[in-house]
């Protein structure tokens, strides 16, 4: 099925339409919602959130752009609403949810890794997210979608609704406030 056929089969309500929607575009909602939240429990509420919007407001959807952008659209504005809804919650504490979440996956794993050097990645991980979280607003975005999304330029332009040059500028930004949040990370981590 197309993408006008499938919105065509989303506005007159078929759950099919709806269920191949799901199964088509979840793993990109969750990847970029888990991308900004660092957390896979809020990721996951955000994209049953997403879709919930896009049941209810296909009708609105006017393809100016395609169904993936505007799905991306979503997510990221339902992701930027609940950072700032958990602002109050303590960095660490959303920290330690998604390294448990992560130990839980890698259980079996974890047995196998060196303890030393699996609280050194952790500890790593801390930092980039501390670093990342830190970040203005659109700067994260741009970095997310670029990095963890694997996007092309012209593809966060389009979903930013910005130029190419100011994605260019968006990213050149992100990466030189990371490397100096994080250079002093490292000069103390070889110590």
């Amino acid at each position: 099925m197309t993408e006008k056929e499938l919105v065509e089969q989303l506005k007159s309500g078929n759950e099919t339409a709806f269920r191949q929607l799901v199964e088509t575009y979840q793993a990109m909602v969750v990847n970029t919602a888990m991308g900004m939240l660092h957390n896979k429990t809020d990721a996951e509420d955000v994209a049953q959130d997403v879709f919930i919007q896009v049941y209810h407001a296909i009708n609105e959807f006017r393809r100016e752009s395609s169904l993936k952008t505007w799905l991306y659209r979503i997510t990221i504005t339902r992701s930027l609403n609940t950072i700032r809804s958990n602002k109050r919650r303590k960095f660490l504490h959303r920290i330690e949810d998604f390294f448990q979440t992560k130990k839980e996956e890698i259980s079996e794993e974890a047995s196998f890794i060196n303890p030393d050097r699996y609280l050194e990645e952790k500890d790593h991980a801390k930092a980039i997210h501390a670093a990342l979280d830190a970040l203005p607003e659109n700067q994260k975005i741009a970095f997310t979608l670029s990095k963890y999304e694997e996007l092309s330029y012209a593809e966060i332009a389009d979903l930013m609704q910005v130029s190419k040059s100011s994605v260019e500028s968006l990213l050149f930004r992100a990466k030189t406030n990371l490397q100096k949040k994080l250079i002093d990370y490292y000069k103390n981590f070889k110590k």
